[in-house]
């Protein structure tokens, strides 16, 4: 049997292992990426490291926190760009664009290998690369030259018929994929788009779909590399880069999805989770206040031109606030070009700059108990800056078709729907980024007062005497446990102040009492930690004294950042047991060697829960240090 995409490119860069699924495996990553967000900790942990320069092509982006509320961000900003200049890194600064778009469009290319610390990286699959978002210490590891080491995932078909009818788009094929699958159906695997179906699909369809495989829980998805790509390449003035990449006639899979795109209708994801899909046809009428076009997932010049001609043509409802965030600069010079910007300005539609904005909650938060139709891959609870809003999840159409009408509507309704071509850009935002400094001697890191070194935590003992700090439910997200917005997004660089937001929006005494409590437990449902990269999330509840987490099941990259801070990730033997946990109990978590012998031990109540620690031997080691900084000095 031949190989499929993915294998071949693992294959290019295996350093250790065989790519085998479910075994540990280490490669070799040709280009990183890290976002303002994450990349200030990147930064101090390479200094924690004692790494002097970068191995691989390395860019930091800042579009996450933009917003200047007060000096923290800019102080941020500043400790990026001399941090960038001094390791040797390429530097994207505020307002040039989102990572993943900029990305796209500077740096991405066919069968090379990408590691980035935002957890939609995967968007670089839609050139037929091997993208892939970890936590920031994976990631730092990556910048030094050391291999990323990660379990060889399952690879699964999804092939492609028919061609999309009028008014479906990308986003509608991978909202049918999470109807079909949910948010955990993806974990432990890869999804490659194969068949007849992919050439109808242009490279920024693909983007939007590699870009949600992540709300799958997917290690990540690509696409192959063929004549959309070069044509993609060539107009960003990058032909060189193109490889035309298939996997071979006879390959292999360890399972197979197929749709077929002409029979697939317009979607919508429902509060309070990507999963949550129905037709749009279903749910028509429900009045919308807020319409927002744009983030990492559909801020294409497609994306914002279809929403241009349509609002000129049907006019905008006087009801709803309509937003509009291009992906980055040259989306923004296209628009202006074709005389799309001209329409939006027009017609009253607001006019963000290229960066995440309300995506991650800086910014445009919809009113009290409000309802906002959005184009974006996450619909959390609170993640919008208003906890009781109903928040909604769409292409492009949709959101145009309802901005139109000031209620959800299905955008069949419009009638004919426009052609459009974009034309080849002439502007590059490659213009716009820093390359690395040829003489960095001299070179002095800017760091502002809220920007603090990270602390030392003590190693593993096999015995802990510990207490239940919070009982959870399933899919828990990464904003659960550490929400973003203006007044907590600005803190990311300052853990002791960051530390103070932990399940903020759920339980605002959780950090007073972890504190006090010495160590803690945390105990969660099915697929604990699901969402972004944000090590925070893992960095911070380990601050506050959290030294493992029982769970029935783990989010990917959340359980990576846990062993990386020292924080045991447990599974549920019996997930019955789980009924049996509750806040305030205190007992003896006996873990031994990490091998099998796991369990806690309440004897006051005559129990004892048997868990399953799932490490491979380096996590073994990893955890036993406190954390992978430790393991590493310890080499």
């Amino acid at each position: 049997m031949g190989n499929n995409l993915f294998k071949k490119i693992i294959l290019s860069h295996l350093v250790e292992g065989e790519p085998l699924p479910g075994k540990e495996i280490s490669i070799r990553i040709d280009q990183v990426l890290t976002q303002d967000a994450t990349g200030t900790l990147v930064y101090l942990e390479l200094e924690a490291m004692g790494i002097n320069t970068v191995v691989p092509l390395a860019v930091s982006y800042v579009d996450h926190n933009t917003l200047g509320v007060g000096p923290e961000n800019a102080d941020d900003h500043l400790f990026l760009r001399t941090s960038a200049a001094k390791f040797g890194a390429y530097f994207s600064p505020p307002g040039t664009g989102i990572c993943h778009q900029l990305h796209l469009e500077c740096f991405g290319a066919p069968g090379k290998t990408l590691l980035g610390s935002d957890s939609h990286t995967p968007t670089g699959g839609a050139l037929g690369m091997v993208a892939i978002g970890a936590g920031g210490l994976d990631v730092a590891l990556a910048m030094a030259g050391e291999p990323f080491t990660f379990k060889m995932p399952e690879v699964i078909e999804v092939r492609l018929l028919g061609k999309l009818p009028p008014w479906v788009s990308g986003k509608d094929v991978i909202l049918e994929l999470l109807r079909r699958l949910s948010v955990k159906g993806g974990v432990g695997k890869v999804f490659e788009y194969k068949g007849p179906g992919v050439l109808e699909l242009s490279v920024f369809q693909r983007a939007t779909i590699c870009n949600m495989g992540t709300e799958l829980g997917a290690t990540t998805s690509l696409f192959p590399s063929d004549s959309r790509t070069r044509a993609f390449l060539w107009a960003q003035g990058r032909p060189k880069d193109f490889i035309p990449l298939a996997p071979d006639e006879d390959a292999s899979y360890e399972g197979s999805i197929t749709i077929n795109l002409s029979e697939l209708e317009p979607l919508v994801a429902l509060p309070s989770n990507p999963d949550n899909v129905r037709p749009v046809k279903e749910v028509e009428g429900i009045r919308v206040d807020q319409v927002i076009v744009g983030s990492c997932t559909n801020s294409s010049f497609y994306d914002l031109a279809i929403l241009a001609e349509l609002i000129d043509r049907e006019g905008k409802h006087p009801d709803v606030e309509l937003v509009v965030a291009p992906g980055s600069r040259q989306v923004l010079e296209l628009l202006r070009e074709g005389g799309y910007l001209e329409k939006l300005i027009r017609n009253g539609v607001r006019i963000l700059e290229p960066a995440c904005g309300p995506c991650i909650g800086m910014g445009l938060a919809p009113p009290s108990g409000g309802v906002s139709l959005r184009t974006f891959n996450r619909n959390f609870e609170g993640r919008s800056g208003t906890k009781d809003a109903q928040v909604y999840l769409s292409g492009s159409e949709v959101a145009t078709a309802s901005a139109i009408t000031g209620k959800i509507t299905d955008p069949r309704r419009l009638g004919v729907k426009p052609e459009l071509r974009m034309p080849p850009p002439k502007f590059k935002c490659s213009s716009l980024i820093v390359p690395p400094a040829r003489e960095r001697e001299g070179i002095i890191i800017r760091r502002g007062p809220n920007i603090k070194p990270l602390e030392e935590f003590e190693p593993l003992s096999s015995v802990l005497e510990v207490e239940v700090l919070i009982v959870l439910g399933d899919n828990i997200s990464t904003d659960h446990i550490l929400p973003a917005g203006p007044h907590i997004l600005p803190l990311r660089s300052n853990i002791p102040a960051l530390s103070e937001y932990v399940f903020y929006h759920i339980d605002p005494q959780f950090p007073e009492r972890a504190k006090r409590s010495g160590n803690g437990l945390i105990v969660g449902g099915e697929n604990y930690g699901q969402g972004s990269s944000r090590e925070h999330a893992a960095l911070c509840p380990r601050w506050l004294g959290v030294r493992a987490v029982l769970a029935k099941s783990f989010a990917r990259i959340h359980r990576s950042n846990l062993i990386n801070f020292g924080i045991v990730p447990l599974v549920f033997f019996d997930p019955k047991d789980y009924e049996k946990l509750q806040v305030g109990q205190r007992g003896k978590l006996f873990l031994g060697n990490l091998g099998n012998e796991v369990y806690f031990e309440i004897p006051e109540e005559g129990l004892k829960i048997r868990l399953l620690a799932q490490l491979s031997s380096r996590e073994r080691e990893i955890l036993k240090a406190g954390g992978i900084l430790n393991f590493l000095k310890g080499k």
